[in-house]
């Protein structure tokens, strides 16, 4: 998926080129491959995953490619999932983490490139951890009992932990399971008891939903959040840029 493909980007530089088996702008809960992604794991050297049961679709293509040479890192392995939640790199200190295990892995893959990959991953380091930084300056402006969430899609649990905030609802439980009118209803009062300000969601779900609740509600209806993708446009165009505007767009619906 695209956020992965910009750590590795990140990590990697020059030194590597990044095919992004999952469009930009597509889930990779939900993503059908194509025969090209099998060609395209075929002629790989590593592969790049998240894990933690995002991409269930994605075994499958491996065993189709029949690449022996074919390295594998899941960047989800040995940390702790909320729920069964796979969304990690949401939280900057997971994404830390994912970007010191690519530099362990392409250094497998690319001995040669092993002083480029540690600098690149040193200079990454440093963004990610001023980027946390700005992230918990923003959040603090947001009055602590404002700070409730009720979003389209799980994806915010880590970012929350991390952060202070609190999703309090979820319209779609699992992917492609729309709520019933019973469930919709309950997501109504939850909103109108918290007093939540706004119903999130990212620009590939459809908002009908999303707009009967905020109407129902009385409430604002956000709906270019990323997280599973990068934006199909300027300032949503690597990792970094995703969470400083994720957070500059949740800050100032909830503030």
């Amino acid at each position: 998926m695209s956020t992965l493909a910009s750590l590795i980007q990140s990590v990697g530089g020059d030194r590597v080129d990044v095919t992004n088996l999952v469009p930009v702008g597509a889930s990779p809960e939900d993503y059908q491959p194509t025969p090209r992604d099998i060609l395209t794991l075929r002629r790989a050297q590593l592969l790049v995953e998240n894990g933690g049961g995002l991409e269930g679709w994605l075994s499958h293509t491996v065993e189709s490619a029949k690449n022996p040479a074919l390295r594998i890192l899941v960047c989800a392995d040995g940390l702790p999932l909320r729920g069964g939640n796979p969304h990690l790199w949401m939280d900057p200190e997971f994404a830390r983490v994912y970007a010191r295990k690519i530099r362990h892995a392409l250094t497998l893959v690319d001995p040669a490139g092993a002083a480029d990959y540690a600098r690149n991953a040193r200079a990454f380091d440093k963004r990610l951890l001023a980027l946390e930084a700005w992230i918990r300056g923003q959040i603090a402006t947001i009055p602590p009992d404002q700070r409730n969430m009720i979003v389209f899609h799980d994806a915010w649990t880590y970012y929350d932990e991390r952060f202070g905030l609190r999703t309090i609802g979820v319209v779609e439980q699992s992917p492609g399971q729309e709520p019933n009118p019973h469930a919709l209803a309950d997501l109504v009062t939850l909103a109108e008891r918290s007093h939540v300000h706004a119903v999130f969601a990212e620009p590939e779900y459809s908002p009908k939903l999303l707009r009967a609740l905020a109407q129902a509600a009385h409430i604002a209806t956000v709906t270019d959040l990323y997280d599973d993708s990068l934006g199909t446009s300027g300032p949503v165009h690597d990792y970094v840029s995703m969470l400083r505007y994720d957070t500059d767009t949740i800050v100032r619906a909830l503030r």
